[in-house]
């Protein structure tokens, strides 16, 4: 059974958690990975680390996101495999959130996603070739009080990823949501000594976005869930 190669990756919305774990899983496994977020200064290490390029972009404005893909196709790193991981949230009492500030989460969170895939499709469509995978959250599932905004984005990114699949499966491009159910596992917010393995390990879930890629188009999954193991669904 032939599985599908993969040569080129794109990850936008770069930071310190998950989307470095998947830079240097990528990069291990012989993809040529770029990295795009707002300010890159901040990936000076990861990029010295796992020799990926990193590329300034605001991932919610589209002539920023169509000059990101012109100018990787000018580099001859054209993506096979595009992952948008930008979130923005904003919490607080529905009537007391600010419009602006609710109307840019939702630019980061849902609006990017979009102008990605979009990028992202126009390329692999010719060759009926490529995966674009979104990063989704519990909030995608079930609304949360005092998290408005955050449902809203995610709610939408998941319905971007559902018709993406069903259109653009069947054309030979891989598309999956992930469910992350559950906090990260960071510097920042490390796991408790008394609650061993309670929060998501990045490395564990960049492995899981690494298996979800390397499936047969036979078996393909368009949507995966992945939480701690004492976590409640």
């Amino acid at each position: 059974m032939q599985k599908t190669q993969y040569r080129s990756a794109l990850i936008v919305g770069t930071g310190p958690g998950l989307s470095a774990s998947l830079a240097r899983l990528f990069t291990r496994n012989g993809l040529a990975v770029s990295m795009a977020a707002r300010q890159t200064d901040k990936l000076a290490a990861l990029v010295k680390e796992t020799g990926a390029e990193a590329y300034a972009c605001n991932g919610a404005d589209p002539k920023e996101v169509a000059g990101l893909f012109e100018t990787l196709d000018a580099k001859g790193r054209t993506p096979d495999v595009v992952v948008y991981n930008a979130s923005n949230r904003v919490r607080g009492p529905l009537v007391d959130l600010a419009p602006d500030d609710v109307k840019r989460a939702m630019e980061i969170s849902a609006f990017g996603g979009f102008l990605v895939s979009q990028q992202a499709a126009k390329r692999m469509l010719p060759k009926s070739h490529g995966a674009i995978f979104l990063t989704g959250a519990t909030a995608g599932v079930k609304g949360f009080a005092l998290s408005a905004t955050f449902a809203m984005g995610k709610f939408a990114l998941r319905g971007l990823a559902q018709s993406m699949a069903r259109e653009l499966s069947p054309k030979g491009i891989h598309v999956a949501h992930f469910v992350i159910d559950g906090g990260i596992r960071s510097e920042a917010r490390p796991v408790p000594d008394n609650a061993p393995d309670s929060l998501l390990d990045p490395d564990a879930i960049a492995e899981t976005y690494w298996a979800t890629l390397q499936q047969h188009r036979s078996a393909w999954s368009w949507e995966i869930e992945v939480r701690p193991w004492v976590e409640k669904f």
